[in-house]
């Protein structure tokens, strides 16, 4: 599939490998010693935060989310509701390849649960289940 465009600092998704609507998804992120997260997390070993590492499975999720329930376009949000039984297995350095893989749990019309892991050379780097909300944006 096609790579996702950089428009946003805060984006943690490359490109999108697989999506099975309503199922699942297999998204990309390159893990680069640029990334300015790594400057001080730790100045002598870069190591990827691991709430960046949820971070990143949230917004691979949300796109499974879009584009399942036919999102896409309308301005809706996905909101990030919880996060549960969050296991950290091994680091994430720069120069990785993180494989995020991320299905549905349960889906209803505003809420979805989902289960994701992070992967690096098939190796689990973390892993949690978390929820999250469609809603519309905020009034401006």
């Amino acid at each position: 599939m096609a790579a996702l465009p950089h428009r946003f600092p805060m984006l943690l998704v490359d490109r999108v490998e697989t999506l099975i609507p309503n199922q699942s998804i297999v998204a990309i992120k390159a893990v680069s010693v640029n990334e300015p997260f790594f400057a001080g997390h730790f100045p002598d070993r870069p190591i990827m935060p691991g709430v960046l590492i949820v971070e990143a499975l949230a917004q691979a999720a949300g796109v499974l989310a879009v584009e399942s329930l036919g999102l896409s376009g309308t301005g809706k949000l996905v909101y990030f509701l919880g996060i549960e039984n969050a296991k950290f297995r091994n680091p994430v350095e720069p120069g990785v390849l993180l494989h995020l893989e991320v299905e549905f749990v349960q889906k209803r019309s505003s809420v979805c649960k989902f289960a994701g892991r992070a992967l690096i050379a098939g190796k689990v780097a973390a892993e949690c289940n978390f929820t999250a909300m469609i809603a519309d944006p905020p009034a401006a």
